[in-house]
Order: structure tokens, then C-alpha cells, then sequence
């Protein structure tokens, strides 16, 4: 089995590719702005590290969100695109999901906060626990909201994402190494999902409408 995974629901364009037994081979790439540009030759350089073609890949992974819609759908047209080429299944893993793994691998806390950049001076966030396997846990759903709305109690936990490094006097707990999703995590999550029989939709979280709208659309408003 040879896992690809892709992520580009935050500032970083990620690309890991995880063969049973070993260990991912990872490429990332950061620049928020570029998800397009940078996204295929970043897998065709990763699958070469790891001495893949792109006819070896079994699965494909891929970060469902949330994330600024833009950034988000290069990643999920692109994976369902090579599923379709390929004849693979494609399996989504919510991208806070894989945030919360890091965030609980970097602290000795039971309960972690993510918080990523929604842009208009809002964050994508979620809350979780360390489960009994030691795993996240989601304890809420993912949501879009001004950091201010979040309650004080949510922002003292320990808090992975760039929200701690866009309103530093907001969040109590950042884990400063935790900042954008790390695509062999998100490989990982997904060969466990699977291997549990965990369904993993592909559907995008935008949580929002995107900032382009149709001229029928402007017309409506």
C-alpha cells in the first residue's frame, strides 16, 4: 500500500508519501498565496524522494479543511482528479484533525485548541481531547469566528495554528511549532482510519461562502 497524501488548507502547500512500514517522505512548501503553482510539482518531487511513480500510488489522502476556499479546493480537485486518473479511492481527514495529532504529540496536556487563519480577522477552530488510544478526540465541531468570541477558558489551552501568531495577546498557550498541517500526520491518520473502517468523506469544510461571487450572485444581494 503507498499512501499520497496532500494538504493546502493552510499556508503551507504539504505532500507526504507513506508506504506500509516506514516512514513518510514529506515535502512542504510555504507560501499562502501559491497553492496552485506549487502544489504539482511538489507531488512529482516527493513521489521521486521516495522512488515512486505516480502509477504505484494504492490511496490518496487529502486535508478536507476548513481553509480560505481558494487555497482549499486546489488540494481537494486535485486529489479527487488523480483518484478519478488513477482508479484509487480518495479519503478525506478534516485538516484540524491532523493539527489537533500534532498539537497533542508536542504537550503533555489532555486537551489541545486549533486555531488556523480564516483571514477577515477570523479563525477556523476546534477543541480536542487525548483520547484513550491516545489520539484526538474532536470535542467540538469545527467553526469560523472571531478569536474574541472564543471563550477565555478555550483560549488558555495549549493552541496549535498560526491564530496564536496573528493575535498573540488572545491566545495564552501557542505551540509555536505546531503552524501548519503536516501532511505525513495526515497520511498516517488516514492509513489508521482506514485500517479501523472509519468512512472519510471527501467533502470540503468552507465553513463559508468564498470572497468571488457570481454576478448573479452580487445581483441577489
Amino acid at each position: 500500500m503507498l499512501t499520497l497524501a496532500l494538504d493546502t488548507s493552510t499556508s503551507a502547500i504539504g505532500v507526504a508519501v507513506l508506504r506500509d512500514g516506514e516512514e513518510p517522505v514529506v515535502g512542504v512548501e510555504v507560501n499562502a498565496r501559491a497553492h496552485t503553482e506549487l502544489l504539482a510539482p511538489l507531488v512529482e518531487r516527493t513521489l521521486a524522494q521516495a522512488g515512486a511513480g505516480v502509477r504505484d500510488v494504492t490511496d490518496l489522502a487529502v486535508g478536507t479543511g476548513p481553509g480560505p476556499f481558494t487555497g482549499l479546493r486546489v488540494g481537494m480537485v486535485t486529489a479527487v482528479t488523480m483518484g478519478y486518473a488513477l482508479d484509487v479511492p480518495v479519503h478525506g481527514v478534516c485538516s484540524l484533525d491532523v493539527l489537533a495529532e500534532q498539537a497533542l504529540a508536542a504537550t503533555d496536556a489532555d486537551e489541545v485548541l486549533v486555531a488556523t487563519d480564516a483571514r477577515r480577522r477570523e479563525v477556523y477552530w476546534a477543541r480536542y481531547r487525548r483520547g484513550s488510544d491516545g489520539a484526538a478526540e474532536a470535542v467540538t465541531e469545527p467553526a469560523v469566528e472571531a478569536p474574541t468570541g472564543l471563550p477565555a477558558e478555550v483560549r488558555a489551552l495549549p493552541t496549535a495554528g498560526r491564530g496564536p501568531l496573528l493575535y498573540a495577546d488572545l491566545f495564552e498557550a501557542p505551540l509555536a511549532d505546531v503552524l501548519d498541517v503536516d501532511p505525513g500526520v495526515l497520511a498516517r491518520v488516514a492509513a489508521r482510519r482506514l485500517a479501523a473502517g472509519t468512512p472519510m468523506p471527501v467533502e470540503p469544510l468552507y465553513l463559508r461562502r468564498p470572497d468571488a461571487l457570481t454576478t448573479a450572485e452580487r445581483a441577489a444581494r
